[in-house]
């Protein structure tokens, strides 16, 4: 039982980062982003090819990955998403659900539909605790890479004039665009963000299980199920989502983890619809 709860906790780390970037967009920019799997599998090969070419720890990767990462999300909303949403919120999640696809093409051409993971030779290292437990170090690595994303995410938002200015963006456009706040700057920056995080996501991804260019819609349902528990925009309750979805998985075993984890969300949508945190 105490070796499950631990396998939770640290599965919990790596739901919790998938999705932190989903609830950002739907957070502020009012978005469901159906690409957001996809980005995490791009974030996952960039991590894994580049740690082959260089010769590195993946880890040391998102030296690169991250920068690069925001900057593609900072484009794409400036230049695509920020024009369809004038017409709607509709055309938007098209545009988005567009892009996965297209995106998923365009890696299964590029990457082939072969498997891919990053292999590291602490891969099956392990710390003994009392009692006959353990912990993975990978999975330790990847549970303290997450929790120091979301807390660096969080001093970002409440410390800094531009994650006030996109929380404020958030609470009431009208009244943040009257104090001088750009909203599509806004918007780009979040996006930004998210796809940042997303880069993280697919560090741990490629470094945790294996994955394919087609890969990206299962862990969408993973980041969604996150953000419906802990609440659609919260922070706070994307890391407790990601921990419930974890538990749930460990205790449903390798054959009915899924399962579980799903039977949680239907349970959460039943009785608490807005989730853990949601206001």
């Amino acid at each position: 039982m105490i070796q499950t709860i631990i396998n939770g906790i640290m599965l919990g780390g790596i739901f919790a980062i998938l999705g932190v970037g989903m609830t950002i967009i739907f957070g502020i920019v009012k978005l469901t982003n159906l690409a957001h799997g996809e980005f995490v599998i791009i974030g996952a090969y960039a991590s894994t090819l580049l740690a082959n070419a260089l010769g590195v720890d993946p880890i040391l990767t998102l030296i690169i990955t991250i920068p690069l990462m925001f900057v593609i999300g900072v484009v794409l909303q400036s230049v695509l998403i920020n024009r369809v949403m004038l017409q709607g919120s509709e055309p938007a999640l098209l545009v988005t659900f567009g892009l996965s696809i297209i995106l998923q093409d365009a890696m299964l051409l590029l990457f082939s539909a072969d498997a891919k993971k990053a292999n590291v030779p602490y891969n099956s290292s392990t710390i003994p605790l009392p009692g006959g437990l353990y912990i993975p170090v990978l999975d330790l690595i990847l549970l303290v890479i997450s929790l120091v994303t979301i807390l660096v995410l969080t001093l970002f938002l409440r410390r800094t004039y531009m994650g006030r200015a996109i929380r404020a963006t958030s609470d009431d456009i009208v009244a943040a665009s009257l104090m001088g706040v750009s909203i599509k700057k806004s918007y780009a920056i979040a996006m930004g963000i998210a796809m940042a995080t997303a880069a993280v996501a697919g560090l741990c991804v490629g470094m945790r299980w294996t994955f394919y260019s087609s890969s990206g819609s299962s862990y969408l349902l993973r980041a969604f199920g996150v953000v419906v528990i802990g609440g659609m925009g919260s922070i706070p309750g994307a890391l407790v989502g990601g921990l419930v979805f974890g538990l749930a998985q460990a205790f449903g075993g390798a054959n009915y983890g899924l399962l579980a984890s799903y039977i949680v969300l239907i349970i959460m949508l039943i009785v608490r619809p807005q989730g853990l945190f949601s206001k």
